[in-house]
């Protein structure tokens, strides 16, 4: 190489960084012995943030834009100014590259269910999951607390901790919220704020934020959920003595031949019953007493009670409940509760008007409605 060249090659230096990889937080420039040449052009293009670390310390950010490195007040330290050595300063300086956009469709979840005390159910466990979105906040405090000397560092190398610190603050909040576990559908919205709210201080200390985070499900242990699905079947199912007939007469509708056989079995009963009461009780052979055994009747089991409703109701915005039937005369006879309250009950397909309930209807007929026109 010819001293020109040389000379050229110590006179001309581009620093930037173009990341096609989708995933890198923090990019140092790599140049041979970390050497900044006077008159260097620094280019920092949006969503990036340049670093400059001098003889092990950190001297300045530069925000996007393109710079001169060559003036002496730049924290930088250039070959130019040590033609004793023959450019080679003893005056290292190093700039690490800090991608500032939104990491996003990053996973988060619960590895073991959380416990927690749900007001209708009791104690009761749940699990979690969604996604979040990193973004560095400041990168100074971002390179000096978790980068170091990285020479690459990409998220997955921080992600791991933060997902530590999101399934700790959900665990508190949804703990501390009160929200029941039926309604929490219906709040995945608040409780995701109230999250994200808790672990930015936390994740501050890192030089990171968490602009956006969403809860996708929230799910209960598979014998919790068995056991809803058969409570709200039961709900929908509504008497179920008269639930128990139809089932028994579809059985017999759809059983063929054993079906053509028990009806058969059933009609002649009811023949014999018919013939019984005709003749005053006498058999086909005259009047023949019955024994004592038979002439006592087993009683018949009564029917089970009707499944209690318990409601909830819907006001500004929020979710209270639940209430019994009790409660909700009570309501309505304080003027607490009115036709127009949206109200729901498990088994009802979405939220209806207390007007639109046939059982809650009743309750706001015991005075006479306001006269027309009036």
């Amino acid at each position: 190489m010819g001293i020109l060249d040389f000379l050229s090659g110590q006179f001309i230096d581009v620093i930037h960084w173009t990341d096609d990889t989708r995933d890198t937080m923090v990019w140092r420039f790599e140049r041979e012995g970390h050497e900044i040449k006077y008159g260097a052009k620094l280019t920092v293009r949006e969503g990036q943030a340049a670093v400059f670390v001098h003889e092990g310390q950190l001297a300045d950010v530069f925000t996007p834009g393109l710079y001169m490195l060559e003036t002496n007040n730049m924290p930088v330290m250039t070959s130019l100014q040590h033609w004793d050595h023959g450019f080679k300063s003893p005056f290292k300086s190093e700039i690490y590259f800090v991608n500032t956009n939104r990491h996003t469709d990053l996973k988060w979840g619960t590895k073991n269910p959380i416990m927690l005390r749900d007001p209708e159910f009791g104690p009761i466990r749940l699990r979690a999951f969604g996604t979040y979105t990193i973004k560095v906040a400041d990168p100074a405090r971002f390179l000096t607390e978790i980068v170091g000397t990285d020479g690459e560092f990409t998220r997955d190398e921080v992600s791991f901790q933060i997902r530590n610190i999101i399934v700790q603050e959900f665990s508190r909040s949804i703990a501390a919220s009160g929200i029941p576990v039926l309604d929490m559908a219906a709040n995945t919205g608040d409780v995701g704020k109230l999250i994200a709210q808790a672990i930015d201080p936390v994740i501050g200390q890192y030089g990171l934020s968490i602009p956006e985070l969403y809860i996708e499900n929230i799910s209960l242990p598979s014998a919790v959920e068995k056991a809803l699905d058969e409570r709200s079947s039961r709900g929908i199912a509504g008497n179920l003595d008269e639930h128990m007939k139809w089932k028994a007469a579809e059985a017999i509708g759809k059983g063929g031949a054993a079906g053509d056989a028990m009806g058969m079995g059933m009609g002649a009963g009811l023949g014999m019953q018919m013939g019984n009461m005709m003749t005053g009780g006498q058999g086909p052979w005259g009047a023949q007493p019955a024994p004592q055994a038979a002439s006592q009747a087993a009683p018949m089991a009564p029917p089970p009670p009707p499944v209690e409703h318990v409601w909830h109701i819907a006001r500004d915005g929020e979710t209270r409940g639940p209430f019994s039937k009790a409660d909700m005369g009570k309501m309505a006879a304080e003027g607490a509760l009115t036709r127009d309250t949206h109200v729901w009950t498990p088994g009802q397909d979405g939220w209806k008007t207390a007007d639109e309930v046939a059982e809650l209807a009743q309750l706001f007929t015991i005075m006479p409605p306001p006269p027309p026109g009036g």
